[in-house]
């Protein structure tokens, strides 16, 4: 005898399944989000009509598969090479940073190839993505437009132009007719995704979805839709700052250590191929309270300035205030300096941060934080052209970080004529080397054990007055 449907509950945030109800979803940890389902009916498949028999691996042709250029060189080079026929591209960000201003500019280079593109938009009128295409200069005859927000006129229209690059901005707005659910519902999501990308893989079609993100920054619906694409990819920047940069989270054709910038304006978006300038304040002279680090972003070494200001605070609880950097590495920076060089900032409060809106999260900024916290306690500014590289450990040692003489090269080729860098690895005795000097691509390269060392060589162990202001000062 046949056994009934069972029930089933399904999270309407991510997707998550269960047997019974709960009242917290055990994916998303969502409250009161899970809701009973449609039965879930149970059988057996049988074997079916194969669509294409099986071959050796070695006889696939790769050439459909191959790399084509977007027009958009920053792109590529997060993509790995640019887009592949075929793939599904899930391109996510905030509202507002730019997500249909870069997809229009790259549906308007490869329609400028003659290469024939579809921009669905669900999102915005017909007429108002032209006005944009016209300010930013992208309409050309192989650039196709329409607004839907049905899956079935997507299909439609897909028939009917061919393309061979299909935009869809965005996702969340297509709908599935016949399915349970509203636009942008886990149901509703899953089914247009799988749709379109059915259809990328048939046709050989490249499509790029815009996806939706959560307050908290992760991409909208169920967790499946990132499993499904090829390439996920995160567009970010500053509300503040014209710069973005694009990162890949997932790819299956390249490498996922790669970023792109770009400068988006009022004229469109265009490639940042040098991005350290915008990260580096050009001052007349030496100013206390300021250093330069040196960060990996993917592959790409780049500059940022820190900047520190550090004053007598009135409150009994001091302030540790941070933009563009981790407020728990300030706190560990700070407890170091204390502990192991005696600067003791328990009365003052401490203001940290970085110039032109960038975000410095790699350990690897630790000795600038704790250069520029230091001069800008004891108003000694730090030698000019100085660079400072490494990882500060809990016992005031520096840790050698990747990809050292990319960042020495990088700061060499901006004119910097000194680094400090963290000493090689210890001798077989366990002693750690002392302090050298060595000249690399023209700069003078300083190794410093630890972190009171590399105060010492810049000279900024003692106040510029002899002593340090202290709260009864007035």
């Amino acid at each position: 005898m046949a056994k009934p449907p069972r029930s089933a509950f399904r999270c309407s945030e991510c997707g998550w399944e269960t047997t019974k109800w709960v009242g917290r979803c055990g994916e998303c940890q969502a409250w009161g989000s899970v809701a009973e389902a449609a039965a879930v009916r149970t059988g057996r498949t049988a074997a079916s009509a194969v669509t294409q028999a099986a071959v050796p691996i070695g006889s696939v042709s790769v050439a459909e598969s191959a790399f084509r250029g977007s027009g958009v060189a920053e792109l590529d080079r997060v993509l790995g090479g640019g887009l592949v026929p075929g793939a599904a591209i899930l391109l996510a960000g905030e509202p507002g940073v730019g997500k249909s201003t870069l997809l229009l500019e790259v549906a308007a280079q490869t329609a400028r190839h003659r290469r024939r593109t579809l921009y669905v938009t669900g999102e915005e009128s017909a007429s108002q993505v032209r006005m944009r295409a016209d300010r930013t200069g992208g309409v050309f005859d192989e650039l196709y437009l329409a607004a839907e927000t049905d899956l079935g006129a997507i299909l439609t229209h897909i028939e009917t132009v061919r393309p061979e690059l299909l935009v869809v901005d965005s996702v969340q707005t297509i709908g599935a007719p016949g399915l349970e659910g509203v636009p942008g519902g886990v149901t509703q999501v899953k089914e247009v995704a799988a749709a379109l990308i059915r259809v990328a893989k048939t046709r050989n079609i490249t499509v790029v979805l815009v996806g939706h993100v959560t307050k908290d920054g992760t991409i909208a619906g169920p967790r499946v839709l990132e499993h499904l694409v090829d390439v996920v990819l995160h567009f970010e920047g500053d509300r503040n700052s014209r710069f973005r940069m694009l990162r890949a989270v997932k790819n299956r054709f390249g490498p996922v250590d790669e970023v792109g910038c770009f400068d988006l304006g009022a004229e469109g978006i265009s490639a940042v191929t040098d991005p350290t300038g915008l990260f580096i304040e050009n001052h007349h002279g030496r100013v206390p309270g300021t250093c330069v680090a040196v960060t990996m972003e993917g592959r790409r070494p780049m500059l940022a300035e820190v900047q520190a200001l550090v004053t007598i605070s009135a409150m009994e609880r001091p302030r540790r205030t941070t933009s563009g950097l981790d407020g728990s590495r300030i706190a560990m920076v700070l407890a170091v300096l204390q502990q192991h060089c005696g600067i003791r900032l328990h009365q003052h409060d401490v203001f940290a941060s970085t110039v032109g809106g960038a975000r410095l999260t790699e350990p690897a900024s630790d000795l600038a934080v704790a250069l520029a916290l230091a001069s800008a306690t004891f108003g000694t500014a730090p030698p000019a052209g100085v660079v400072a590289m490494g990882e500060i450990g809990l016992a005031g040692e520096l840790r050698r970080v990747r990809d050292l003489p990319q960042r020495i090269a990088e700061a060499a080729r901006l004119g910097f004529r000194m680094a400090v860098v963290p000493t090689g690895p210890e001798s077989p005795g366990g002693v750690r080397p002392v302090s050298q000097d060595r000249m690399v691509d023209g700069m003078r390269v300083v190794d410093a054990p630890d972190v009171g060392s590399a105060l010492r060589l810049l000279g900024l162990s003692r106040p510029a007055n002899g002593r340090l202001r202290s709260a009864d000062d007035g």
